[in-house]
């Protein structure tokens, strides 16, 4: 399954990453999921709920 392949890829790339989102929340990725509605949410930690890839305004290089 090459999807399950390139989210398993995007999990080991973004996974304790520090990310600023568009809303201003700020943390460090602790998970990548998949969403039949979305494609790719994260879940920041410390903050509750998961959010579109898309909402991410800068990322730890």
């Amino acid at each position: 399954m090459n999807i399950l392949r390139e989210m398993h890829e995007a999990e080991k790339e973004l996974v304790g990453k520090a990310v600023v989102l568009t809303d201003g929340k700020a943390g460090t990725i602790d998970g990548v999921f998949l969403d039949d509605e979305h494609g790719l949410r994260i879940s920041i930690a410390g903050h509750e709920g998961r959010w579109p890839i898309s909402t991410v305004k800068q990322i730890e290089s």
